[in-house]
C-alpha cells in the first residue's frame, strides 16, 4: 500500500513538473509573453510620442496663424502678396529628355 501511494505521489509530481516546464502557462510561455509585453510597451511609447506631436500641431494650427502660414508655404507653395517666387532649377538634376 505504501509503495502504491509513493508511486502515485511521484507520478503526480512528474505530471506537475511537466505542466510547469512544457504545458500551457509554462515558464517558457511566460518568458515569451514577457518579451511580447516589452515589445508592445515600446511600440505604445513610440505611438504615444507621435500622438503627442500631432496634438501639439493641431493645437498650434487652431491657435496661431503663423503655423497655418508656415504649413501653407511648405506644403502648398503659397506666396504672400508683394512677394516674388523664384524657382531655381539645378542643371545637374535635369534628365536626358530636357536637352535640345
Amino acid at each position: 500500500m505504501l509503495k502504491v501511494l509513493l508511486a502515485l505521489l511521484v507520478l503526480l509530481l512528474l505530471s506537475l513538473q511537466g505542466q510547469l516546464w512544457f504545458g500551457d502557462g509554462s515558464l517558457a510561455h511566460k518568458a515569451e509573453l514577457d518579451a511580447l509585453l516589452v515589445e508592445k510597451n515600446n511600440e505604445n511609447q513610440r505611438l504615444q510620442q507621435r500622438n503627442d506631436n500631432i496634438a501639439k500641431q493641431v493645437a498650434n494650427l487652431k491657435n496661431g496663424l503663423e503655423t497655418i502660414e508656415e504649413k501653407a508655404r511648405e506644403d502648398l507653395g503659397m506666396v504672400k502678396r508683394g512677394e516674388v517666387f523664384y524657382l531655381v532649377i539645378d542643371k545637374a538634376s535635369e534628365g536626358p529628355d530636357d536637352e535640345p
